[in-house]
């Protein structure tokens, strides 16, 4: 059963629910476990009335009441929050691939503002904005003192109107980035033939993921008279989306089988998710493209097909996002919902990549080593984020060997992408998936 806070608009409806919870404490006295629960309750009907009475400025009570809810999801972990009505409304049309903004995934860091990944096409992508950038004030303003939820509601807008970031990014002066808000269309699937080597892309799950990319395939089979000679599916910065459409895309290359399994607390409450029998690319030499920004559902993908042994992950290791979190409305949604994390996914060999990510068959740096540590943003850095409960991944304490480009070379020509051609064009990738199986 799930308890639910209501919002009240008075200090006396919040003292009449402590009230009403004393009388419950005298109908449980077999369960003192629930005695210093109540306790607290009262003390937050106490500290929210001295609030209300005696703060410098008069203070609204449902906001007071909404931040102290947030305020406890956020000690939580990084994931678990509050959503107020109008942003789960905003929420609920985002994930249909359509919303109105500047087009960022976004996390709070020291009590900045965090880029976790630009969307593709959006308009914070088409100013250069970056994974690991911070955004310190919005409009001329900090951004210190605001919670994630108030400073991403300032962010966005009405299409048309701009907005004025100060981005900092390490080692760089800050600099001031003025976006438009626009309708960002989120056609999360492209693709094209690169170098005779079909290659897709998939920006984030949403609920056009799995059909944009069946789509894609029938489209590079036309091109390509039916035969393809592999697939280069190009997972960087995606930071994940839906679970159900992690298993529909999974399903594309995998012929049954578990993709993932999730579990919940002390290990029950434990479900295990299946390809659909059939896959529609049976035996086409397949490699995947991972970065530090991808994340949750395009992890499940990489160590399903990893795991499974369809294919080769090729780039570095991933975000580490392995826990799930449930949407669940509060009273039908009059009351905004609650993002709660309520359990952790496993690989199908039974991996947990919580803080720790995905780790590629093959280590390649889509820079040049300059002797500078350009790790990015990570699960493991956000605050409060939950530990891997198997410890830390077996690759901290070993050498990898990573294969960079020259010092040369241009980033914009993309190493990752050239290596992973490359891979499928020697003949060898049966080899190197042989012996990473062995």
């Amino acid at each position: 059963m799930k308890y639910a806070l209501p919002i009240m608009g008075t200090v006396a409806a919040v003292a009449l629910f402590a009230l009403s919870t004393a009388s419950q404490q005298a109908r449980a006295d077999d369960q003192p476990s629930y005695s210093d629960t109540f306790e607290q309750l009262d003390l937050f009907a106490d500290v929210m009335a001295r609030v209300r009475s005696d703060y410098v400025v008069e203070v609204e009570d449902g906001e007071l009441i909404e931040d102290a809810i947030n305020g406890m999801l956020q000690a939580l972990d990084p994931h678990s929050s509050y959503v107020n009505p109008e942003s789960f409304r905003d929420l609920q049309v985002q994930t249909s691939g359509r919303y109105v903004g500047v087009g960022m995934e976004v996390t709070q860091e020291d009590g900045y503002v965090k880029v976790v990944a630009p969307i593709d096409g959006s308009p914070a992508a088409e100013a250069g904005i970056k994974s690991g950038d911070y955004i310190t004030e919005i409009d001329g303003v900090t951004v210190l003192g605001l919670s994630l939820t108030e400073a991403v509601n300032t962010i966005r807008g009405e299409a048309g109107e701009s907005v004025t970031l100060t981005i900092a990014r390490i080692d760089e002066e800050p600099r001031d980035v003025t976006l438009v808000r626009r309708e960002v269309n989120r056609e999360v699937v492209s693709h094209e033939i690169k170098d005779g080597i079909p290659y897709i892309r998939i920006s984030q799950f949403n609920e056009k993921a799995a059909s944009g990319l069946e789509s894609a395939i029938e489209e590079l089979r036309a091109a390509m008279d039916g035969d393809l000679p592999g697939l280069v599916l190009d997972l960087r910065t995606n930071p994940g989306g839906l679970l159900d459409q992690s298993i529909k895309v999974s399903s594309v290359f995998l012929d049954g089988g578990e993709v993932v399994s999730t579990r919940g607390r002390d290990g029950v409450d434990i479900e295990s998710y299946e390809a659909e029998a059939g896959q529609l690319l049976e035996d086409v030499p397949l490699v995947v493209l991972i970065d530090e920004a991808s994340a949750s559902a395009s992890e499940i993908v990489a160590g399903a097909v990893q795991d499974r042994g369809r294919g080769l992950v090729v780039g570095m290791t991933s975000f580490g996002k392995g826990s799930v979190q449930s949407l669940i409305p509060l009273r039908g949604g009059r009351d905004g919902a609650l993002r709660l994390t309520t359990q952790r996914y496993y690989t199908p060999a039974g991996r947990s990549i919580q803080g720790t990510g995905i780790d590629p068959d093959l280590y390649i740096s889509a820079i040049p080593d300059d002797g500078e540590d350009h790790t990015r943003l990570s699960e493991s850095d956000l605050p409060n984020y939950i530990e891997n409960e198997n410890g830390d991944s077996e690759t901290d304490e070993i050498d990898i060997a990573i294969d960079y480009p020259d010092a040369e070379f241009d980033v914009q020509d993309d190493y990752q992408l050239q290596r992973a051609i490359e891979i499928i064009k020697s003949g060898n990738y049966q080899q190197r998936l042989a012996e990473l199986q062995n």
